[in-house]
């Protein structure tokens, strides 16, 4: 039996359908999100997010925008992604996300995730990324500026649902990747960051494993990476994949040279009963890198060359 046209309105429709405009631009208001990015179509704009739940998603083809929520953390976008991607499909000249939770993302190829970065500098903060196949993905073969501040990334990650690994933070760009003041934990595969970039800022995070599943390592540069990573503090945990390296350089290729690298002042530790012997910085790239002093619980190696 066909669905009644009634029915199907009701369906794509928010919960709280009734009232004000759940989305906003300078005052006139849109029913879903897509018509609120369709408006700006070249141009630049804030779409103001009303509180509540919304199983709806959408793509930017264009323009500058700002995707905010009016209060932060009350804006929740839940199990809806759109090209079999994301909640968010980017490729507009650039994009801000602000105080948005993504939760409970799953797609065929296992890369269901709350934001699906393909063009545009991104830049996320206050915002939560939970229970999903990854929580940001993407990245473009250009100089694409990425920065995330103070958000947080938990219940993230895949091994066993396709034939390669999702991560909580996944991005290939050829310009540079900021992560700062934010929360990785409850890992459930893959690495909690993961970045094929050329220059790199992570400082001021914490990354608590201790919960984790079938993890691997805490920050992996594949191909390699120069920049900062400082002032984090990492505890590793005892159900992982691979327990061999917290910090990893340059493991799959040497694309990008790795000399000068700073890893100084962060604070790492292994969960009690852990009696495995991992590298804390684990170096492929055979590069001159600048490992500063760090502070290193019992058990943790401070350098390794593979």
């Amino acid at each position: 039996m066909k669905r009644s046209l009634l029915a199907l309105s009701l369906l794509a429709a928010p919960a709280f359908a009734a009232g004000p405009a759940p989305f906003t631009i300078g005052g006139q208001g849109f029913a879903t999100l897509q018509d609120a990015v369709d408006s700006v179509r070249l141009g630049t704009a804030t779409i103001l997010i009303a509180p509540g739940t919304y199983r709806e998603c959408a793509v930017q083809a264009g323009g500058h925008i700002t995707f905010k929520a009016a209060e932060p953390g009350s804006v929740i976008f839940d199990g809806v992604p759109c090209e079999d991607k994301a909640v968010l499909v980017l490729r507009g000249q650039g994009s801000v996300v602000d105080g948005i939770v993504f939760r409970n993302l799953r797609v065929s190829d296992g890369n269901g995730a709350g934001i699906r970065t393909e063009m545009g500098d991104l830049a996320v903060s206050n915002s939560m990324f939970l229970n999903s196949q990854e929580g940001i993905l993407g990245g473009q073969p250009a100089g694409q500026r990425i920065t995330i501040d103070r958000s947080t990334f938990s219940g993230l990650g895949q091994c066993d649902e396709s034939p390669s690994c999702s991560h909580a933070i996944y991005l290939a760009n050829k310009g540079s990747v900021t992560i700062t003041h934010s929360r990785f934990e409850r890992g459930t595969g893959g690495h909690y960051v993961k970045l094929r970039a050329p220059t790199v800022s992570i400082t001021d995070n914490s990354f608590d494993d201790t919960a984790g599943k079938k993890t691997n390592y805490m920050i992996d540069l594949s191909e390699g990476s120069t920049g900062l990573i400082a002032r984090n503090a990492f505890v590793q945990g005892t159900a992982k994949e691979n327990h061999t390296g917290l910090i990893v350089v340059a493991a799959e290729a040497r694309t990008y040279r790795s000399t000068g690298l700073r890893v100084e002042d962060n604070d790492a530790r292994l969960s009690p009963g852990d009696k495995t012997s991992p590298a804390f910085v684990a170096d492929y790239s055979h590069d001159k890198l600048a490992l500063g002093t760090n502070r290193l619980g019992p058990g943790l190696r401070a350098f390794e060359t593979r």
